[in-house]
């Protein structure tokens, strides 16, 4: 039976030593571009605190599979204008 609900991509991505503000920074502007979900998420926690270290793992994007090419058009943009200040991101597909 089709719940009409759509499928959902969920990805988390990491950019190794960028602060916790970035990564705040970064969640806002994806959540302006609307229809996407976003949050941080924590590091391991058996990761011994480092304070040059990031205090949060990474981030986590949800949108829908069919989101329109200007949703991923803007969800990319956003992630290269970061990625060319701070460096690459690290990126994981979460299929739950």
């Amino acid at each position: 039976m089709e719940t009409g609900k759509q499928k959902q991509k969920r990805y988390q991505i990491s950019c190794k030593g960028l602060p916790l503000a970035v990564y705040q920074e970064v969640a806002a502007h994806l959540r302006q571009v609307g229809k996407v979900q976003v949050g941080l998420f924590s590091p391991p926690s058996s990761e011994l605190f480092d304070y040059n270290k990031s205090q949060v793992g990474g981030l986590w994007l949800e949108y829908s599979e069919d989101a329109e090419d200007a949703i991923c058009y803007k969800i990319n943009r956003i992630l290269t204008y970061y990625q060319e200040i701070f460096g690459d991101w690290e990126e994981n597909l979460d299929d739950s």
